[in-house]
């Protein structure tokens, strides 16, 4: 029965999305104009402070990043304007879609499933934080779009908890539920931010963060090699699947050069900063 519910489910989700019978989560209008502003060089500070000063919870919010001691100097900071030439377009272009983010999470839901949707949320937050200090201290790329990428990346359970609520035998089955939000939100989450014109290398991030050994072309790190780790260490502490692996096979630790004990070691050393990460993105 769970397996042909599974398959049944899959089937009928997958076809509703893809002839526009479910919409998609969409961000908050101001944050896809600012989106939009942010990626135009031509764009100047003040025509993209204009459209953040609209919303008063990312104005406020943006200027507690700026502000935070992640990134302040010694001028207290008390516009928007200045917020953005402190911190510059493509870190503010991650926070205000992750702060965004939160909105999209407030869909209320039933009792059951939301409470799901509540877990799903605290555990983004913690693989963004996770995310933005493993891209900091052994990568290359941007620690605000690796936090970005954390936080998206399971953005296809959303959706996928929304449609459940119509199949109360699914409802009734937490084993078969996991299970449909495990094989499904991956691919869910592809098409979302897809249509939220995400660049290619975060959508990858949904596509594949649960794919441990994949062995994509090149030898350099990516953002899905940062939150696929940030993802397992998240579960350290628990009795995840993901615990009881050997993760020196890992290939994603050999891209970023760090035994997965390093890794954990300094993950265990940041705790203060990973707590700092996690308030400015759900305070």
């Amino acid at each position: 029965m769970a397996s042909s519910l599974l398959e049944k489910f899959t089937r009928d989700i997958v076809f509703d999305i893809t002839h526009n019978k479910i919409v998609l989560p969409t961000l908050p209008e101001i944050a896809l104009k600012a989106r939009k502003l942010l990626h135009d060089n031509k764009a100047t500070s003040t025509q993209i402070s204009k459209v953040i000063s609209a919303d008063a919870v990312l104005s406020t919010r943006l200027l507690r990043v700026a502000n935070s001691p992640l990134y302040r100097t010694q001028n207290q900071i008390e516009d928007v304007r200045a917020a953005i030439t402190r911190l510059g377009n493509s870190i503010v272009r991650s926070l205000i879609t992750s702060l965004a983010m939160e909105q999209v999470y407030r869909t209320r839901l039933t009792a059951q499933t939301n409470v799901l949707l509540e877990k799903n949320w605290e555990h983004s937050v913690q693989v963004a934080a996770l995310s933005q200090i493993i891209a900091q201290k052994f990568t290359s790329l941007s620690p605000e779009e690796a936090m970005l990428g954390g936080l998206v990346h399971d953005i296809g359970k959303l959706p996928i908890l929304e449609y459940s609520e119509r199949i109360p035998e699914l409802l009734s089955n937490n084993k078969t539920l996991m299970k449909v939000l495990a094989v499904l939100h991956p691919r869910i989450g592809s098409l979302i931010l897809k249509t939220w014109n995400f660049q290619p290398d975060l959508v990858a991030v949904a596509t594949d963060h649960e794919d441990l050994y994949r062995e994509p072309i090149g030898f350099e790190a990516d953002y899905v090699d940062v939150v696929l780790i940030a993802n397992m260490l998240s579960y350290i502490g628990t009795d995840h699947p993901y615990t009881q692996l050997d993760w020196s096979e890992i290939p994603a630790f050999s891209r970023l050069s760090i035994p997965p004990e390093d890794c954990i070691a300094t993950i265990k050393a940041a705790k203060d900063e990973i707590a700092e990460i996690r308030q400015l993105i759900s305070a």
